[in-house]
């Protein structure tokens, strides 16, 4: 009697093992392909819970419907038209569109696509650069680049069993040794405009100069003008005083004169003058007038 129950206790078990390995959840962001016997025999889109026959009859594995990125996965030197090298960093936006084309070449390992369709990429973007300038590759046509590979992956994508939704590039570089020789032409070109700067500048700075000393050396003869001018005016007033006071009283004046020429004689203390006491030059001092 135990026996029997164990017997159907191990059945029960098996049998629901069994059961559970026919049934298998497809999330709505997965595809299910059902194998048997190594052969595709559906493939489903729809999520929810499926049926398949047990292992090894039939097994399923599931593929990300998702759309994917493949970045560059090393950075090559890509000649343009003129022999220039530039560094291209791309990046494409891929989904699968045909699960069962895509098994078939790839197996459900997204990596294996990766891998075979990172030179397919690479060759496209070839074609495209070596078309072209660096100027045009840099700024003009960068957007007819992208869109030229992604019209050359179209074709490809197909055998794959994907769709190109978007190729795209990330960063465009010169290599190692160009990259040196345009920073050294970008730092002659800005000592060249920082030259130029300085020279107008030198040019200017003496132009400015030149003015303010135009303009001190006229100011300073227009002052030395009105000085004279004002000096002769006070001159000729001091001459009329003088000639005035002079006509009135000519003792006073001779003996102003007298006054001036010691002045004139002694103006340090140091000064010496040999001159006979009797003489006429010293008449004023004796108190004598002048001319008698």
């Amino acid at each position: 009697m135990i026996n029997r129950i164990g017997f159907i206790v191990a059945g029960l078990l098996v049998a629901l093992m069994v059961a559970f390995s026919m049934m298998f959840v497809v999330d709505q962001r997965q595809v299910g392909v059902v194998y048997a016997l190594g052969e595709i025999k559906e493939v489903i889109t729809e999520p929810g819970l499926k049926f398949k026959l047990p292992p090894p009859l039939q097994n399923v594995v599931f593929l990300d419907k998702r759309i994917q990125t493949l970045d560059s996965p090393d950075t090559r030197p890509i000649f343009t038209a003129e022999k220039k090298s530039l560094l291209i960093d791309w990046m494409v936006k891929w989904r699968i569109t045909d699960p069962r084309q895509f098994i078939r070449n790839n197996g459900a390992d997204l990596r294996n696509l990766e891998t075979r369709l990172a030179p397919v990429v690479q060759a496209a973007f070839n074609e495209e650069v070596t078309r072209r300038n660096v100027s045009s590759v840099l700024a003009t046509d960068r957007e007819r680049v992208m869109a030229g590979v992604q019209a050359r992956l179209a074709d490809e994508a197909k055998a794959f069993g994907i769709e190109i939704i978007d190729v795209r590039v990330k960063r465009v570089d010169f290599v190692a040794d160009i990259t040196e020789s345009v920073y050294r032409r970008m730092e002659s070109e800005r000592k060249r405009v920082a030259n130029e700067l300085r020279s107008t500048g030198s040019a200017e700075a003496e132009k400015i100069r030149a003015d303010a000393d135009r303009q001190r050396e006229v100011i300073l003869a227009e002052a030395y003008r009105d000085a004279q001018k004002i000096k002769g005016e006070g001159d000729a007033k001091a001459s009329s005083l003088y000639a005035d006071a002079f006509g009135r009283d000519p003792q006073f004046a001779q003996f102003y004169r007298s006054l001036e020429a010691y002045r004139a004689s002694f103006r340090n203390k140091s000064d010496v003058i040999v001159v006979d006491p009797q003489s006429e030059f010293f008449k004023a001092m004796r108190g004598a007038p002048a001319g008698r």
